[in-house]
């Protein structure tokens, strides 16, 4: 329980100072009149470990090496030509709860249409391997889930809140960052008119 509450307020802390980072006041502001600052909000703000510029949509997905709770290695940029939906997750949270059994259920109505479900456990904030092993078997998940044991996917990904997805195209290109659960109408329409 006390990881759950440590955890819990780790991802808040990150919430915290990314409103901060967007939100704090121009202080460059010049009370005369005559004076225009030429500052604009920057979007290259800097979270140490964090390039926000690489999970934009439009732009190429970061790429990753994680392990499974198999030992195979599963890399992002092997699933190029596929479309594939990139979920964190922990299993302390409701949310994901709620998610995984339309995950499952889309992926094994879509997975011989070339789309594939990477569902990154965020191991580092979670409740250890042999309650991601129960609740993978107790879900009867059969897709690919890679371990972030390290933290550092997650934090890449900005998934301060979980579940949140990514819906990458076939030419490893992000096109939406989804907050929040899915349900499978959800992965369809979001899956039906990329490439």
């Amino acid at each position: 329980m006390n990881k759950n509450l440590l955890s819990f307020a780790i991802i808040l802390l990150a919430i915290a100072i990314v409103v901060v980072n967007f939100w704090k006041p121009n202080q460059t502001e010049s009370h005369n009149s005559d004076q225009v600052s030429q500052e604009s909000p920057s979007t290259d703000e800097e979270i140490p470990g964090v390039d926000l510029s690489q999970e934009l949509e439009g732009q190429p997905a970061p790429d990753f090496t994680l392990t499974t709770l198999t030992g195979e290695t599963v890399k992002l940029s092997d699933f190029k030509g596929k479309k594939v939906i990139l979920n964190f997750w922990a299993t302390w949270c409701p949310p994901c709860k709620a998610e995984m059994p339309h995950m499952q259920n889309f992926y094994e109505g879509n997975k011989e249409n070339g789309i594939e479900i990477v569902a990154v456990n965020l191991t580092s904030m979670d409740s250890g391997r042999k309650e991601i092993e129960a609740f993978v078997q107790e879900y009867g998940l059969t897709f690919s889930i890679p371990l972030d044991e390290e933290g550092n996917i997650g934090m890449q990904y900005q998934a301060f809140t979980i579940p949140t997805s990514y819906i990458i195209d076939t030419k490893g290109i992000i096109i939406k960052k989804i907050v929040g659960p899915m349900d499978e109408g959800m992965m369809e329409s979001l899956t039906k008119d990329i490439e």
